[in-house]
């Protein structure tokens, strides 16, 4: 015979736990990006949440900017996070890609001056086909100008140059004397460090 299932169990573990509003940090506004639950609010810090930049500024040309940010304390029923990374969107990406042109692709292994360890992807798109020689080039001054913009500088402003886009640019104006360049992306960055995903 089939044991009846304890719904009246289940429904008071439910009961029992809290609602947290979750916020960006201040460098984004502090603007709330959802809610999430646990019966005990320590069990909160460390979890991760995702949203898109275009839900944070409420700008719809953001939307395939992917932001991670972690709980990292929490006060009464709010929960407050850092940014632990970002990623851009594979749509977004292929919407990049063009005939008879490159694509590079550098990885930068980092620390910055408050001692954050990070590791950026940034993709550069050239303008024609570049050869094996041209492509080493090209990856060798994005590495070296993301190394040295990493540990000249703290997170907060590191962040600000990947989100806002001014370090891609001023990379950008640093690789197209070499070779025609259409476009420099820091597609992805992650802080290296253990976390809970929710």
């Amino acid at each position: 015979m089939a044991k009846k299932k304890q719904i009246g169990r289940r429904v008071e573990g439910w009961k029992a736990k809290s609602w947290y509003k979750v916020y960006v940090p201040e460098a984004f506004g502090s603007t709330p990006i959802g809610e999430t639950i646990a019966a005990d609010s320590a069990n909160l810090v460390g979890r991760v949440m995702s949203t898109t930049l275009g839900e944070i500024a409420q700008d719809f040309a953001k939307q395939h900017i992917k932001m991670k940010f972690k709980i990292s304390r929490v006060a009464g029923d709010a929960a407050y996070t850092e940014f632990i990374g970002h990623e851009l969107t594979k749509d977004y990406l292929r919407s990049l890609v063009k005939r008879r042109t490159s694509r590079i692709d550098s990885h930068i292994m980092g620390s910055t001056k408050d001692g954050k360890r990070i590791h950026l992807t940034v993709t550069c798109y050239t303008l024609i086909g570049a050869n094996s020689s041209q492509i080493h080039a090209i990856r060798n001054v994005i590495s070296a100008q993301m190394a040295t913009f990493v540990a000249q500088n703290d997170w907060a402003t590191v962040v600000d140059g990947i989100v806002t886009g001014s370090i891609s640019r001023d990379m950008l104006a640093q690789v197209k004397g070499i070779f025609p360049i259409r476009r420099i992306e820091v597609i992805k960055s992650k802080i290296e460090s253990k976390v809970i995903i929710a």
